[in-house]
């Protein structure tokens, strides 16, 4: 996602200035029954089995109407940040954090409004650390997913997400910035901005 956005800053320069949308489980031990007078019983003191879990592990899948302007989302420096399974505090610890961390499942990360990456559950696609990747199409009325998966998803120009992120050291997530190990962006801070302001979803 970040090795590409220069095209984003074509596609800019071309609309005039105007961006357009690219468990665990607990058991008990059962008791053999008795084969001779001389086995004790069991006291009905003894505790009970352990009940087994039975929840799926906290996950998230993402519709189109979930992704909303990158702005009602939390900026970290240059990029913006949000969690929809309530764990937005934890996230921005990791975001904020110089030494890195994991991402708790239900994390958003949007640098552009056209490309976004999510945490899923774990082991959801361990070649990624378990994000998805998105390449959307955002506009007035809304959010289009255009692709979306793991190692295969590419964006609008058919390039693959993956590919830059996997160049991030791996206490950082998979998560690019300037300091990570990514390919620096051919874009400056002030190119990144006008994109993200152009993000025509309602605020």
């Amino acid at each position: 996602m970040r090795g590409h956005l220069w095209i984003w800053a074509l596609t800019l320069a071309a609309s005039a200035g105007v961006f357009a949308a690219c468990g665990s489980s607990g058991g008990g031990v059962a008791t053999a029954p008795h084969e001779s007078s001389t086995v004790p019983s069991v006291s009905s003191t003894a505790a009970a089995p352990a009940p087994s879990s039975t929840a799926p592990p906290e996950d998230i899948n993402m519709t189109a109407a979930m992704f909303t302007n990158i702005h009602r989302l939390t900026k970290v420096r240059h990029f913006y940040v949000g969690n929809l399974l309530g764990h937005l505090a934890d996230a921005l610890a990791v975001a904020n954090d110089p030494k890195g961390g994991v991402y708790p499942v239900g994390t958003i990360i949007q640098l552009v409004p056209q490309e976004a990456m999510v945490k899923r559950r774990a082991g959801w696609s361990p070649a990624t650390h378990d994000w998805e990747m998105f390449s959307l199409t955002a506009s007035a009325t809304g959010t289009t997913i255009r692709s979306r998966g793991a190692a295969k998803t590419v964006n609008a120009f058919g390039l693959n997400c993956a590919s830059c992120h996997s160049a991030a050291e791996s206490q950082f997530d998979f998560v690019c910035e300037t300091t990570h190990g990514c390919a620096p962006l051919p874009l400056n801070d002030a190119v990144i901005k006008q994109i993200q302001d152009a993000d025509p979803r309602p605020k």
